[in-house]
């Protein structure tokens, strides 16, 4: 079985509660207690890339996790990151990892996992899933759903991922 390359970037997925001020911040990914809450057997390597909220996430940072996911020898990796602009990530891997022969699967949540009721750690599950079997490309997934990325968006007045294009006849 091949290992699995986790990156965590930030976003809800790793957010904590200062009960003081109310604000959300960053300490550090959850990723790990996520994996062992879940009794995950499959062989993972993490690391942190960086801890921010997608919103703050520039040109230059998506840059990095490109060069991250070409520079790492696993074949299969799953990105932890914000939901705002995931879909423009996946672009930006999308494009950048064309014929790399690797598989990229972005999932985030859209509660912190510190909260307790978060949709993180199923989409951290569906999202190891996926990248064991889907074909080479990057993908979105989110709430057991799979997107290529070239055509997914994130429907801010649903909150749920969905296609940007419609099958012929659907409506």
């Amino acid at each position: 079985m091949d290992r699995i390359r986790i990156l965590a970037t930030g976003g809800t997925f790793d957010k904590e509660y200062n009960e003081i001020t109310g604000e959300l911040f960053f300490k550090s990914t959850h990723t790990g207690d996520m994996l062992a809450l879940g009794r995950c057997l499959l062989p993972v390597e993490f690391e942190t890339l960086m801890m921010i909220d997608s919103l703050q996430m520039t040109a230059a940072d998506r840059e990095s996790i490109l060069a991250r996911c070409r520079a790492v020898a696993e074949r299969r990796i799953v990105i932890t990151h914000g939901t705002d602009t995931m879909p423009e990530t996946s672009v930006v891997l999308g494009k950048g990892l064309k014929g790399s022969g690797k598989t990229v699967v972005l999932t985030g949540a859209m509660v912190p996992y510190k909260f307790g009721s978060s949709d993180g750690m199923f989409n951290l599950g569906t999202a190891l899933a996926f990248v064991q079997t889907l074909p080479p490309g990057v993908y979105v997934a989110m709430n057991g759903r799979w997107f290529p990325w070239h055509s997914v968006r994130k429907n801010k007045k649903k909150g749920i991922f969905e296609p940007t294009t419609q099958p012929a006849g659907k409506s």
